[in-house]
């Protein structure tokens, strides 16, 4: 994604080939809508079902001109692309058409023409009028985010009337956008994404037994979610609090338990993390984080008491008296 490789390997036989680069690529694409205004080649075979509509996509693409190596606008310079919303962020007709087909995973080029690209216009300087352009593109992620702002976009009691499946989608598709920002270090948003599902799930008024138990499957791993992102965030208060709501779900959940022993050793509560930190190592006895920051309580402990035990000393000492002769 680099560069246009397809562009730079015909424009090396141009002078042994009439035809120009898009006409043979041409040849190897196949018509999305039958009217050949947009084709495509897929590079790259996806897995699983294609890009829904208006869902957020995680994608590397390129735009080209032909006989241009360079492209006019491209996303692969970045470490993380950014996440773009169909119907919003991608303004390119054909290319949102083109996303529609695609699968997780998948490299395709997407040939268009000006009718789904930019116009007899252009976009000056950059697409000169009624210019036929090429995509390439590599889709990494997406979540159906079309869902979420159909349900969020609901009143609280059609939201509670709404079947319980669509609820936990909804939830789960916003914790799949919390994972993405954290994994960016985007703690804030991610932050933000984890408790607004847990606000949909705690709204929830469940029915049953059975109902109440999937909401707290639910809500566990948002929980420790949150934990975590609070202590990237500097904020072991906060992080303790929702590592606690974890516990009040699965009280020997190993993930809440060294969660909270972080929080305590961040708030300096040696005594607490070690009781967390041994409860969590008596599930995983041979879980390397948990020994570790184990052993480093247990040095901390011991030098705040040693600390403690120095200024009692002191205090208590009794002052020499002085005798004047």
């Amino acid at each position: 994604m680099s560069g246009n490789g397809f562009i730079s390997s015909i424009g090396r036989r141009l002078t042994m080939n009439t035809l120009s680069p898009f006409e043979q690529l041409r040849r190897q694409m196949f018509d999305i809508l039958g009217d050949g205004g947009i084709l495509k080649e897929v590079v790259k075979p996806g897995e699983g079902p294609p890009v829904p509509q208006n869902a957020s996509v995680l994608m590397y693409y390129s735009g080209f001109l032909e006989y241009s190596n360079r492209p006019f606008e491209s996303t692969t310079h970045f470490k993380y692309p950014p996440m773009m919303k169909l119907g919003r962020d991608v303004t390119v007709a054909g290319l949102e058409l083109g996303l529609l087909t695609m699968k997780k995973g998948e490299f395709a080029r997407f040939l268009l023409h000006h009718q789904y690209a930019y116009g007899e216009m252009g976009c000056p300087p950059f697409i000169p009028p009624s210019s036929t352009v090429l995509y390439e593109v590599h889709i990494l992620d997406y979540l159906d985010s079309g869902q979420v702002d159909e349900f969020i976009g609901m009143c609280p009691e059609e939201q509670n009337d709404a079947p319980l499946s669509t609820l936990l989608e909804v939830t789960n598709t916003l914790r799949g956008f919390g994972n993405r920002c954290f994994k960016q270090s985007r703690y804030d948003h991610a932050k933000d994404r984890y408790k607004q599902a847990i606000t949909l799930l705690r709204n929830r008024d469940p029915r049953s037994e059975p109902d109440k138990g999937k909401l707290k499957v639910a809500l566990l791993p948002l929980y420790l979610n949150l934990s975590l992102t609070e202590l990237r965030l500097e904020s072991p208060q906060k992080a303790l609090k929702y590592g606690n709501k974890a516990l009040e779900i699965d009280s020997v959940n190993t993930k809440a338990l060294f969660r909270c022993g972080q929080a305590y050793f961040e708030l300096g509560e040696y005594e607490s993390a070690q009781d967390c930190l041994i409860a969590a190592q008596s599930k995983k006895p041979f879980d390397s984080d948990i020994n570790d920051l184990l052993k480093k309580t247990a040095l901390a402990y011991k030098d705040c008491l040693d600390k403690e035990k120095d200024m009692c000393v002191k205090m208590f000492r009794e002052p020499r008296s002085s005798v004047q002769l």
